[in-house]
C-alpha cells in the first residue's frame, strides 16, 4: 500500500528520500538525463525546508519513496489569490502506470484547497504522452485565457 505524506526535509529520512526522487527525475529522459550534483541534492533539502512557500508530498511503498511532488505557492493577480504550482513531479520507474502521480496530484490539489488557492498549475513536456494523459485525466488542461488567444508556453532564460 502506498503511504501520500508532506515532507518534513529537516529529517534525515525525507532528505534522503528527496535526494533520491530528485536525482531519479533528473537522470530519466523526461528530466533532462543528467544527473544533479552531489553538492545540489545535498543543499536542497535544508533549502527547502528554510522555505515557507514550499511544500512537498512524498509517496511511500512501506519504507521505499517511490513518488515525490515539490509544489511553490505562488499568487493569482486575476483571481488575487494563492495558486500552487507543481514544479517537480516524479515516479520512480518500478512504480510507473499505477496511479502515483494522480494520487500525488489529489494530494496537492487538497493542500491548495485549504490554502484557498484558486488553481494548481505544472508544466509539460510535449512529448512526455504518458503524463500529459495523467495530467488531463485529473482535470488539467492547456492554458489559454480567451478563445483563440492561443495556449500559453513556458519559456525560460538562464541567468
Amino acid at each position: 500500500m502506498i503511504i501520500y505524506r508532506p515532507a518534513d526535509f529537516s529529517t534525515t529520512t525525507d532528505a534522503n528520500a528527496l535526494r533520491k526522487l530528485m536525482n531519479a527525475y533528473a537522470t530519466d529522459p523526461m528530466g533532462g538525463n543528467t544527473p544533479i550534483s552531489d553538492t545540489i541534492l545535498d543543499s536542497l533539502p535544508r533549502l527547502l525546508a528554510l522555505r515557507n512557500d514550499t511544500f512537498s508530498i512524498i509517496a511511500w511503498d512501506s519504507h521505499v519513496p517511490v513518488g515525490l511532488a515539490n509544489c511553490f505557492v505562488g499568487f493569482s493577480t486575476f483571481a488575487a489569490r494563492e495558486l500552487v504550482n507543481v514544479h517537480d513531479l516524479v515516479v520512480i520507474k518500478s512504480h510507473r502506470y499505477q496511479g502515483i502521480g494522480k494520487a500525488l496530484l489529489a494530494e496537492v490539489e487538497a493542500v491548495a484547497q485549504l490554502r484557498g488557492a484558486c488553481k494548481v498549475t505544472l508544466e509539460v513536456l510535449q512529448n512526455n504522452a504518458p503524463a500529459r494523459k495523467a495530467y488531463a485525466d485529473v482535470g488539467f488542461v492547456p492554458y489559454e485565457l480567451a478563445p483563440g488567444a492561443g495556449v500559453a508556453e513556458f519559456w525560460q532564460k538562464k541567468i
